[in-house]
C-alpha cells in the first residue's frame, strides 16, 4: 500500500512520514475514527514505508523486495489479527484460519466495513469476535526475531472486537514488548478497547475523509458524471462506503430498501386489511434473525430514507439524494411523511437503534417499531 493511493488525509499522511525521518516511532499506535475513511490504508502504507528499503521522501519505493512483498501481504515479519467466527464442528478458530481470505478482502480494496467482512468470509448471523486464544499464536508470532525488515509490525483491525482475556494478554506485550516490535491498532470505537490499553498507546485521531478529497477522488476516476458525483459525496460524510453505496447499492442496501417499502405498505392499509398486520409481525421476526450489525444497519438506513422522504414532500429536489429506485418509490410515498410525523418517524428508528446497540431483544424491538408505525404513518 501506497500513502499516494490514499484518498485525502495529507496531514495524517505527513505526520506519519516525519515520525520515520525523525526516527520517532512510537511502539504502539491506536489508528482511530469512523468507518470508511482510510484507517486500514494508512496503517498499512505506514508499515510498507518503515519497512521500505529505499524509501524517497514522501512514500515507498515499490521495488524493494520487503515493498513487493507488502504489496502481496506476505511480508514474513508483517502480521495480522482481526475479528473472526468459529465454523459449526471447530473448537478453536484463529486468525490465521482466515488468512488467505483477509489477503484477498485488502487486496481488493482496504477500504471495508465489519459487515462487509462478515459476508465475505460467509459468517452469517454469527458474531465476529478476537478470541481469547488469539494471544497464543500473537505471543508465538512476536517473540521470534524479525526475518528481514528492522521491526516485526503486527496489524490489529477492530481490537475493540477482542476477547478481554487476549486484550489482558496483549497488553502486556504493549507493557513489555519484544524487540523491534510495532503494534499499528486500527480502531472504529475506540472507547470499546479496554482503558489500560488506551493509554499506553499513542492515539492517532483519523478524520473523516474531506467533500472535496472525495469530489476530486471520484472526478479522476472517470466512472460517475457530476450528479452521481454530488449525490454520492452528500451521501457518504466522509465515509468512502456510504459513497460507493450510493452508486452501486449493497445486496443489503437493497434488502433494507425492499423491507422498508413492504412495511410501510402493509402500515398504511393495516386498518383495511386484517392480513397487513400479520405481515408486519413476519417482517419483524425475519428482521429478528439478520445479525445486530445488519440490524443496526437499517434503522439508520430507515432514518435516512424518512429524511431524504420529508424533503421530497417538502418540494426541494436539491436537497434530495436517492438512487432512481428510491426516487420511485418516493414519488408516492414522499406525501406521507411530513411536519406532524417525521420527528416521530426519526425517534422511533433511533430508539431501535440504541436498543439493539445496548443487546435488546430483536424481536421484541422490531415487533414493536414495526406496529408503531402503523399508529404514526396515519398523522
Amino acid at each position: 500500500m501506497f500513502f499516494k493511493d490514499i484518498i485525502g488525509q495529507s496531514r495524517i499522511k505527513e505526520r506519519l512520514i516525519r515520525s520515520v525521518h525523525e526516527e520517532r516511532i512510537s511502539h504502539a499506535q491506536l489508528f482511530s475514527g469512523p468507518e470508511g475513511n482510510g484507517k486500514l490504508a494508512l496503517a498499512l502504507a505506514y508499515a510498507q514505508y518503515i519497512s521500505c528499503r529505499n524509501r524517497s521522501e514522501n512514500d515507498s519505493c515499490g521495488g524493494c523486495p520487503s515493498c513487493r512483498k507488502y504489496q502481496k501481504l506476505q511480508h514474513p515479519d508483517l502480521h495480522f489479527v482481526f475479528p473472526i467466527f468459529k465454523p459449526k464442528g471447530v473448537q478453536k478458530s484463529f486468525c490465521d484460519d482466515f488468512l488467505k481470505q483477509w489477503r484477498e478482502m485488502v487486496l481488493k480494496s482496504p477500504y471495508f466495513g465489519l459487515n462487509q467482512w462478515g459476508s465475505f468470509i460467509e459468517a452469517e448471523n454469527s458474531q465476529l469476535t478476537i478470541y481469547s486464544h488469539e494471544s497464543e499464536s500473537i505471543i508465538r508470532k512476536l517473540n521470534i526475531k524479525p526475518f528481514e525488515a528492522e521491526f516485526k509490525v503486527m496489524i490489529i483491525w477492530l481490537p475493540e472486537k477482542m476477547n478481554i482475556a487476549c486484550s489482558n494478554k496483549l497488553l502486556k506485550m504493549i507493557e513489555e514488548p519484544p524487540v523491534k516490535t510495532l503494534f499499528l491498532m486500527v480502531t472504529e470505537n475506540e472507547a470499546d478497547i479496554i482503558s489500560t490499553i488506551r493509554s499506553r498507546t499513542q492515539i492517532i485521531k483519523i478524520p473523516r475523509i474531506s467533500d472535496i478529497d472525495l469530489q476530486e477522488y471520484f472526478a479522476q476516476t472517470g466512472l460517475y458524471d457530476a450528479e452521481t458525483i454530488a449525490g454520492m459525496i452528500h451521501h457518504a460524510g466522509g465515509n468512502y462506503l456510504k459513497a460507493i453505496e450510493f452508486s452501486e447499492p449493497s445486496d443489503d442496501k437493497k434488502y433494507f430498501f425492499d423491507v422498508f417499502q413492504n412495511v410501510m405498505r402493509h402500515a398504511y392499509s393495516a386498518g383495511q386489511k386484517t392480513s397487513a398486520i400479520l405481515e408486519i409481525l413476519d417482517i419483524a421476526e425475519e428482521l429478528a434473525g439478520i445479525g445486530r450489525e445488519r440490524q443496526k444497519d437499517f434503522f439508520m438506513y430507515a432514518m435516512q430514507l424518512t429524511r431524504e422522504f420529508f424533503m421530497m414532500n417538502l418540494k426541494k429536489p436539491a436537497l434530495v439524494y436517492l438512487n432512481q429506485e428510491e426516487k420511485s418509490f418516493g414519488d408516492k410515498f414522499a406525501p406521507f411523511i411530513n411536519e406532524r410525523n417525521v420527528i416521530l418517524f426519526n425517534n422511533l428508528f433511533e430508539e431501535g437503534y440504541l436498543h439493539i446497540s445496548r443487546n435488546g431483544n430483536p424481536k421484541i424491538v422490531f415487533t414493536d417499531t414495526l406496529l408503531s408505525i402503523i399508529r404514526i404513518i396515519k398523522k
